[in-house]
């Protein structure tokens, strides 16, 4: 197991692609922090799934756009488990529109839920890797952030402002012997790409951009954070690592 007795949090893990890391982290050993912000529901599955492979995990709700819930959901982890291993940083959600027709609301609901809530998070989960001197920081952007999409300009910002944030938070935090880096998915067939993967016109414009001509199933992502939050990832920091069949090389 690579991840044997490590303590992971997974924002943004109740559904999704952050429930498919939380379960292949708990599948290498690895003690689980849930986090959901309205399905409790959905989230406690996930900890009984990973109970049921032996290993310990909770949920906390928690907004990890608002400073008191990220501080908070850290926290949990330190005052649960005893410490924090690993943050993947996941938890997002879209609010699409054209660029002109935007509203300031759209714009700021997006922005601090990928970006300032992955800030907050690494912020809290920073201090305590600071005084462990070692952990691992993956955060989650998507092929938007490299190449723009349209009717998500929010979205697309707010992950391209990812990468360069984890690029800095590298640079400061590589004195404590903790690494951060980025790992840029495509399209996951999940329930947030359903309109994608079902509508005939989308998955045709999508899948001409995809040079593998498939979408990403969770078992095609898993393994990249599984690597980075391993000790095999210990050389490896500032980095991004495309794992989109090709999306973003287009």
């Amino acid at each position: 197991m690579r991840l044997k007795d490590k303590i992971a949090l997974v924002t943004g893990s109740s559904r999704g692609v952050g429930r498919a890391v939380a379960l292949s982290y708990g599948k290498e050993g690895a003690k689980v922090v849930v986090n959901y912000t309205s399905n409790e529901k959905a989230a406690n599955e996930v900890v009984e799934a990973l109970q049921s492979m032996g290993t310990k995990a909770i949920a906390v709700k928690a907004d990890v756009s608002k400073k008191a819930d990220a501080d908070h959901l850290v926290a949990a982890a330190i005052e649960t488990f005893g410490g924090l291993d690993i943050l993947v940083n996941n938890a997002g959600f879209t609010r699409p529109a054209m660029m002109l027709k935007m509203t300031e609301e759209q714009w700021d609901q997006v922005v601090d839920i990928h970006l300032k809530g992955a800030f907050l998070c690494s912020q809290a989960a920073g201090n305590q890797m600071k005084e462990q001197k070692g952990g691992k920081i993956i955060n989650v952007m998507s092929v938007a952030g490299l190449v723009g999409t349209v009717g998500q300009i929010n979205y697309s910002a707010a992950k391209g402002g990812v990468l360069s944030m984890t690029k800095s938070i590298a640079r400061e935090l590589a004195r404590y012997n903790v690494c951060a880096n980025v790992i840029s998915l495509g399209i996951v067939a999940t329930d947030m790409s359903e309109k994608i993967t079902t509508d005939e016109k989308l998955r045709d414009i999508y899948m001409n951009r995809i040079l593998l001509k498939r979408f990403a199933e969770p078992d095609d992502i898993a393994p990249a954070f599984i690597f980075l939050a391993s000790d095999e990832g210990n050389y490896i920091t500032g980095q991004l690592l495309c794992v989109d069949g090709g999306y973003g090389m287009i």
